[in-house]
């Protein structure tokens, strides 16, 4: 099985004791595609992207992906993410449930919705019958049909003590990658092209993990945003398209 991407600054900043290298397997095991979320079923709304025309080759799929990455919903994520490690780290139940409902309440469409919650529901469900219900009993609170995918991965991360940089760009890794599995079937790409546009994007995810992971312990509200609105109408768009692959 492939490697993720952003193996090596993960192994560089975890990887110096026996407890780094437990986070490590952990991290690996969480962003593996082994790792049964349903990730493969989600495409985020690059399949609308594709059938309308505006992902015709690599080039614009990188620009679409990297897009959503610096200035989209992935951004968003990745605060949501940063917010719940912290919360979680510091024990504070309050903050961690409200930015679990933050979260919930970001998703600009009801595919975006489901792409998150779901996810996010399967994740906290295997999460619980490998590692014990315990570790994330602070978001017990939340419902399947409200449980955001960054949250209940930031929050496992905190309570196993790995560090938030690595987590959190391992986290936007799997993302990623399985945007980039989705192009690759849907512009269609080459498995070259795909490794190609994967590697392209490391820059960007470490761009976005500093910048987020470097946040004030400010309103997450006023931290998020974004400027990815035919890819948002695209999400609406796809839930009517003629044909579809994926769920998003």
């Amino acid at each position: 099985m492939a490697r993720p991407a952003i193996i090596m600054p993960i192994t560089e900043a975890i990887c110096e004791d026996v407890d780094g290298q437990q986070a490590l397997l952990d991290l690996l095991t969480w962003s593996s595609p082994a790792w049964p979320i349903g990730a493969f079923a989600f495409s985020g709304g690059l399949e609308w992207g594709c059938d309308a025309g505006f992902l015709p080759d690599a080039d614009s799929a990188f620009v679409w992906i990297e897009t959503l990455v610096a200035n989209g919903p992935i951004w968003n994520d990745a605060v949501f993410f940063v917010h719940a490690h912290r919360a979680a780290l510091a024990d504070n139940d309050r903050a961690l449930l409200a930015i679990a409902e933050l979260a919930h309440a970001s998703a600009t469409s009801a595919e975006r919705r489901l792409e998150m919650t779901a996810q996010g529901a399967a994740f906290r469900r295997i999460a619980r019958s490998t590692l014990g219900a315990v570790l994330l009993a602070p978001l017990d609170a939340v419902r399947d049909m409200d449980i955001a995918y960054p949250v209940v991965f930031g929050c496992l991360a905190a309570r196993r003590d790995v560090p938030i940089e690595p987590a959190l760009g391992a986290f936007l890794q799997g993302v990623v990658a399985n945007l980039v599995s989705a192009a690759q079937r849907l512009v269609p790409l080459g498995q070259t092209d795909a490794q190609k546009i994967l590697f392209a994007l490391r820059p960007g995810i470490r761009r976005v993990t500093a910048r987020a992971v470097a946040l004030p312990a400010d309103d997450p509200l006023e931290q998020i945003g974004g400027a990815t609105l035919v890819a948002d109408l695209g999400t609406m768009a796809h839930e009517t398209q003629y044909t579809r692959l994926f769920r998003t």
